[in-house]
């Protein structure tokens, strides 16, 4: 009997974005799964966004958290779950109006988590998991 090939996992920093500032990747694709690292609202020339209004930090984190996505051949559509940390819970109803605007309708799961503070004074992270298509080399010969 053969083992079953192993999937092979791809890290993704796509130069659509800023640089990670750690020891990560924006993306990881195994199989037919994308799993993004959380996006604040850096810009991709690598400056920052704290310092505006909330709602101009989740437009920037959701672009982000879209264009990690797109390095990994996933969309929109293909969004299973998505988890945002927000500063303050009062944010919550501005966040989901934004989000609503931007996913229209895809609809994924979502988990929106008030925390006290985040990296940089941001007030919004967003990451996601999508499933698409499979990678090609995980395609059956």
């Amino acid at each position: 009997m053969t083992k079953p090939k192993t999937p092979t996992v791809q890290t993704l920093v796509p130069e659509t974005l800023a640089r990670p500032g750690g020891h990560y990747s924006h993306a990881a694709r195994v199989g037919n799964l994308v799993f993004t690292a959380g996006q604040l609202g850096i810009r991709p020339d690598g400056t920052h966004t704290a310092d505006l209004a909330f709602e101009a930090q989740v437009r920037q984190a959701l672009a982000n958290m879209l264009a990690a996505l797109a390095a990994a051949g996933a969309g929109p559509a293909d969004i299973v779950k998505v988890t945002a940390y927000i500063v303050g819970v009062e944010n919550w109803p501005r966040f989901n109006a934004i989000y609503a605007e931007v996913m229209g309708d895809v609809r994924p799961a979502r988990t929106v988590v008030p925390v006290p503070e985040l990296h940089y004074g941001y007030l919004v992270e967003i990451d996601a998991i999508a499933a698409c298509g499979p990678q090609e080399q995980d395609l059956p010969i």
